[in-house]
């Protein structure tokens, strides 16, 4: 069904003269701001550098951090996920999984030793958030990673709900460090760059900067409010 508008000229003249002025007829021509300082941090880091950055960041959010390789990967989220007291584990579907080599624990080690592994379904429905909601571990992976504040960015879709990565009681992010970018301009211009070579940016983008925490009750700091109490990042190193 097709809408009609009416009285558009009028009511745009109307705000226009309102505004003591004429009617802007022509596009707007875009600034262009002399200076342009959040482009020039981090400018010249490279990833190992960017790395760094993120490891700093990451005690000042209280976040643990591995690094690791395919070699070592399902090593380390196995020590991680038993510090962390052991399943249910939740995670998304995503075939990055199966290419860092990690079935053989979440599909036959940790079944074996009775640790339920759930992999969210689409067609189950709200019976994933239930799971989630039970679990003690969500694991996900940072789709572009922000050094300078810590940050994990995450593309939902049907098969990467949103809610595995803040109803568990602890939440680990993959980061692979080929995703480690200065700041939140790069990520910007990331999602930007993929729209424009015809790809397709989550409706759903979250950005999850270490566990849960507020301060909002006479400025102290409280850690695990409203989401995971804890939360590492493995970094991959797949460059």
């Amino acid at each position: 069904m097709t809408g009609t508008i009416q009285n558009r000229e009028n009511f745009l003249n109307q705000i226009a003269k309102n505004l003591g002025r004429s009617r802007i007829t022509k596009p707007v021509e875009r600034p262009r701001w002399k200076h342009q300082p959040q482009h020039e941090v981090l400018k010249h880091a490279n990833q190992d550098e960017l790395l760094e950055v993120l490891i700093n960041q990451c005690k000042n959010i209280h976040t643990a951090i591995h690094i690791s390789d395919t070699q070592t990967l399902a090593a380390t989220i196995k020590e991680v996920v038993k510090e962390y007291g052991g399943g249910p584990v939740i995670t998304w579907r995503d075939e990055r999984f199966s290419k860092w080599g990690l079935d053989p624990l979440l599909k036959q080690e940790w079944p074996a030793e009775s640790i339920d592994v759930h992999e969210w379904d689409y067609k189950r429905g709200s019976e994933n958030i239930a799971i989630a909601e039970r679990a003690n571990v969500g694991i996900t992976i940072s789709d572009i990673t922000l050094a300078e504040s810590g940050t994990v960015v995450l593309f939902s879709n049907e098969n990467r709900g949103r809610t595995v990565s803040f109803l568990p009681t602890t939440y680990i992010a993959l980061v692979p460090k080929s995703s480690i970018v200065p700041r939140m301009t790069q990520a910007a211009q990331k999602m930007r760059e993929i729209e424009k070579q015809g790809g397709k940016v989550a409706s759903c983008v979250n950005f999850i900067t270490g566990p849960s925490n507020s301060a909002d009750i006479e400025l102290n700091l409280v850690v695990g409010v409203h989401g995971p109490v804890k939360a590492t990042y493995i970094v991959i190193s797949d460059l």
